[in-house]
Protein backbone atom coordinates (compact mmCIF):
# COMPACT_ATOMS: atom_id res chain seq x y z
CA UNK A 1 0.00 0.00 0.00
CA UNK A 2 1.43 3.23 -0.79
CA UNK A 3 2.39 6.04 1.64
CA UNK A 4 0.10 9.21 1.64
CA UNK A 5 1.02 12.17 0.28
CA UNK A 6 1.11 15.73 2.20
CA UNK A 7 0.68 19.18 0.98
CA UNK A 8 1.62 22.27 1.47
CA UNK A 9 0.07 25.19 -0.56
CA UNK A 10 1.42 28.94 -0.83
CA UNK A 11 -1.08 30.44 -1.75
CA UNK A 12 -3.18 29.11 1.50
CA UNK A 13 -3.61 30.27 5.22
CA UNK A 14 -0.45 29.32 7.45
CA UNK A 15 -1.83 26.87 9.68
CA UNK A 16 -2.57 27.69 13.03
CA UNK A 17 -1.08 24.49 15.13
CA UNK A 18 0.95 21.45 13.17
CA UNK A 19 -0.70 20.41 10.32
CA UNK A 20 0.02 20.07 6.68
CA UNK A 21 -3.00 21.58 4.13
CA UNK A 22 -3.95 18.07 3.02
CA UNK A 23 -3.06 14.47 2.46
CA UNK A 24 -3.67 12.63 -0.09
CA UNK A 25 -3.71 8.88 -1.12
CA UNK A 26 -5.49 6.73 -3.52
CA UNK A 27 -6.76 9.77 -5.35
CA UNK A 28 -8.22 10.95 -2.01
CA UNK A 29 -7.53 14.03 -0.51
CA UNK A 30 -8.29 15.49 2.87
CA UNK A 31 -8.38 18.76 3.38
CA UNK A 32 -7.78 20.41 7.02
CA UNK A 33 -10.22 22.49 8.64
CA UNK A 34 -9.78 25.70 7.67
CA UNK A 35 -10.18 28.62 9.66
CA UNK A 36 -11.52 32.06 9.19
CA UNK A 37 -7.29 33.78 8.78
CA UNK A 38 -6.32 35.60 6.40
CA UNK A 39 -3.80 34.00 3.42
CA UNK A 40 -1.59 36.98 3.01
CA UNK A 41 -1.82 38.18 6.72
CA UNK A 42 -2.07 35.62 9.92
CA UNK A 43 -2.25 38.55 12.50
CA UNK A 44 -5.08 40.28 11.03
CA UNK A 45 -8.33 40.42 12.59
CA UNK A 46 -10.66 37.82 12.01
CA UNK A 47 -13.38 38.86 9.96
CA UNK A 48 -16.80 39.72 11.74
CA UNK A 49 -19.76 37.45 11.76
CA UNK A 50 -20.57 33.77 10.69
CA UNK A 51 -21.38 35.12 6.81
CA UNK A 52 -17.51 37.06 6.98
CA UNK A 53 -16.04 34.10 8.65
CA UNK A 54 -17.57 31.24 6.45
CA UNK A 55 -16.94 32.78 3.00
CA UNK A 56 -13.11 33.57 4.25
CA UNK A 57 -12.78 29.72 4.99
CA UNK A 58 -14.59 28.83 1.86
CA UNK A 59 -11.97 31.05 0.12
CA UNK A 60 -9.24 29.57 1.95
CA UNK A 61 -10.61 25.85 1.46
CA UNK A 62 -10.82 26.88 -2.38
CA UNK A 63 -7.12 28.02 -2.24
CA UNK A 64 -5.77 24.84 -1.06
CA UNK A 65 -7.57 22.85 -3.77
CA UNK A 66 -6.61 24.97 -6.55
CA UNK A 67 -3.27 24.27 -5.07
CA UNK A 68 -4.04 20.48 -5.51
CA UNK A 69 -5.32 21.31 -8.90
CA UNK A 70 -8.72 20.41 -7.99
CA UNK A 71 -11.91 22.53 -7.35
CA UNK A 72 -14.98 22.45 -5.48
CA UNK A 73 -16.40 20.28 -8.17
CA UNK A 74 -14.02 17.05 -6.90
CA UNK A 75 -15.65 17.63 -3.03
CA UNK A 76 -17.48 14.73 -2.02
CA UNK A 77 -17.72 15.33 1.76
CA UNK A 78 -17.64 18.39 4.37
CA UNK A 79 -17.54 18.86 7.98
CA UNK A 80 -17.94 22.31 9.60
CA UNK A 81 -17.79 22.86 13.16
CA UNK A 82 -20.05 25.80 14.63
CA UNK A 83 -19.16 27.45 17.99
CA UNK A 84 -22.87 29.42 17.83
CA UNK A 85 -24.50 26.63 16.50
CA UNK A 86 -28.35 27.67 16.58
CA UNK A 87 -27.43 31.39 16.09
CA UNK A 88 -25.50 30.32 12.82
CA UNK A 89 -26.49 27.51 11.03
CA UNK A 90 -29.13 29.49 9.00
CA UNK A 91 -26.19 32.01 7.71
CA UNK A 92 -23.62 29.44 7.77
CA UNK A 93 -25.74 27.43 5.15
CA UNK A 94 -26.71 30.32 2.99
CA UNK A 95 -23.26 31.19 3.08
CA UNK A 96 -21.79 27.80 2.18
CA UNK A 97 -24.02 27.12 -0.27
CA UNK A 98 -23.38 29.85 -2.72
CA UNK A 99 -20.15 28.55 -3.52
CA UNK A 100 -21.59 25.13 -4.66
CA UNK A 101 -23.35 23.78 -7.76
CA UNK A 102 -27.27 23.19 -6.60
CA UNK A 103 -26.99 19.72 -7.67
CA UNK A 104 -25.33 17.38 -6.52
CA UNK A 105 -23.87 18.80 -3.14
CA UNK A 106 -21.71 17.04 -1.36
CA UNK A 107 -22.46 14.96 2.16
CA UNK A 108 -22.13 16.92 4.79
CA UNK A 109 -22.32 16.70 8.80
CA UNK A 110 -22.24 19.81 10.91
CA UNK A 111 -21.39 19.88 14.42
CA UNK A 112 -22.02 22.33 17.42
CA UNK A 113 -18.88 22.79 19.14
CA UNK A 114 -17.91 24.87 22.72
CA UNK A 115 -14.74 26.47 20.80
CA UNK A 116 -12.78 26.42 18.11
CA UNK A 117 -8.94 27.84 17.42
CA UNK A 118 -8.00 31.57 17.15
CA UNK A 119 -11.74 32.28 18.36
CA UNK A 120 -13.34 31.95 15.15
CA UNK A 121 -16.92 30.85 15.05
CA UNK A 122 -16.31 28.15 12.09
CA UNK A 123 -14.35 26.27 11.25
CA UNK A 124 -14.95 23.58 7.41
CA UNK A 125 -12.98 20.66 6.52
CA UNK A 126 -13.50 18.32 3.00
CA UNK A 127 -12.82 15.19 1.62
CA UNK A 128 -12.60 15.68 -2.20
CA UNK A 129 -11.42 13.17 -4.76
CA UNK A 130 -9.37 12.95 -8.03
CA UNK A 131 -11.41 12.38 -11.08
Amino acid sequence: MPLPDFHMIDAAPTPVATFSHAAEIDGWVFLTGQMPTWPDDPARPLPEGIEAQTARVMDNLVLVLEGLGLTLANVVQARAYLTEFERDYDAMNRVYASYFAPNPLPARTCIGVTALAVGALVEIDLVARRP
